[in-house]
């Protein structure tokens, strides 16, 4: 491996829009989701990601229903000239009611969300601001004009969009020039090279993969979801429980013997495989594992410099295909149930 103990390279995201390190950190699971957290171990990871030239932190604001905007808040303000701060509107939870999941897109909405954002982060500008799902309801233009009022006020500098098709990325990308585009894409989820990644490479935008080491399961960290704590969400994904498990894990095998002869983990290979893609489709690719561990986020950042040959990738390209299970329980939010 080469000289791990430089900061990684960077690269533009959209045409205009700004330089970031090649590999983001996303910063949900240091507050809900994946079982319990440290709060002093997680704040050690947000220095560390920084210190080896991740530059591109994620969050939102459903994410502990807006506690995790607040959590990274005193790291971001104290590092404000330094990192790209990237956070999303668009989910709807309520406190009182733990299952409810909303899409709203509706200007109103926007407006009020992009307020409560700032507001938590404690800044006066969010660098790249996301669509977090699309509500077919709503007239995409619409949303993305209000967006776009966003800008214009100084509220927001970029904008993004997630989980959307390549006819809507250009259908958005019409109305206000879109940086970045962040979808589930790895080993296990390759529903973004249907439409978008095409797109996205003729307009100049960037795809930032979110979950690119499979919530995990590309790690080895688990082997079914029995093995979780019962408040980690991927319980309830089709994919790591029961039979569906099983024959994942099967899929796996190519992965560790990769990783084995590149004195790698399978993380490692897996995250090199998604940087890699920035090549295979001509655009730039910031992926953005999440992690709670400043060592997990060193181990992460290595595999910027691992480079798969031919036949590597080539063991790796018949994975997807093979997966048991949907990346959720209910699809109907997600691209791929529009395309």
């Amino acid at each position: 491996m080469s000289d791990n103990s430089k900061p990684i390279a960077k690269v533009a995201l959209g045409t205009d829009g700004p330089l970031v390190g090649v590999q983001g950190l996303g910063c949900m699971g240091m507050s809900e989701f994946y079982g319990p957290t440290d709060e002093a171990p997680a704040r050690a990871t947000l220095e560390a990601a920084l210190d080896l030239g991740v530059t591109l932190f994620d969050t939102a604001d459903i994410y502990g229903l807006g506690a995790n905007e607040e959590f990274i808040a005193p790291f971001v303000r104290a590092h404000r000239d330094e990192i790209t701060l990237a956070t999303k509107f668009g989910i709807e939870r309520k406190a009182d009611d733990p299952h409810h999941r909303g899409v709203r897109n509706d200007p109103e909405y926007i407006r009020q969300a992009v307020d409560g954002s700032l507001r938590r982060l404690g800044v006066d500008v969010i660098d790249l601001y996301y669509m977090h799902r699309r509500d077919p309801a709503v007239p995409l233009a619409e949303s993305v004009g209000a967006m776009a009022e966003l800008v214009r006020a100084g509220k927001v500098r970029h904008l993004g969009l997630s989980e959307v098709t390549g006819a809507e990325l250009r259908e958005a990308h019409a109305v206000h020039p879109v940086a970045a585009v962040q979808s589930e894409w790895s080993l296990f989820s390759r529903d973004v090279e249907i439409s978008l990644t095409g797109a996205a490479a003729d307009l100049g935008v960037a795809l930032v993969p979110y979950s690119p080491l499979g919530r995990g399961f590309l790690t080895g960290s688990f082997q079914d979801a029995s093995q979780l704590s019962a408040d980690d969400f991927r319980q309830y994904q089709p994919r790591f429980s029961g039979e569906n498990a099983k024959r994942n894990l099967d899929l796996l095998e190519p992965l560790r013997e990769i990783a084995t002869a590149h004195g790698a983990t399978p993380a490692q290979i897996a995250l090199a495989w998604v940087q890699q893609r920035a090549r295979v489709h001509g655009l730039a690719v910031v992926p953005i594992p999440g992690t709670r561990r400043a060592e997990r986020v060193r181990e992460n950042v290595a595999a910027t410099r691992i480079v798969l040959d031919e036949g590597e990738l080539g063991r790796l390209e018949p994975i997807a295909g093979q997966v048991a299970g949907d990346r959720y329980p209910d699809m109907s939010s997600t691209s791929a149930a529009r395309e």
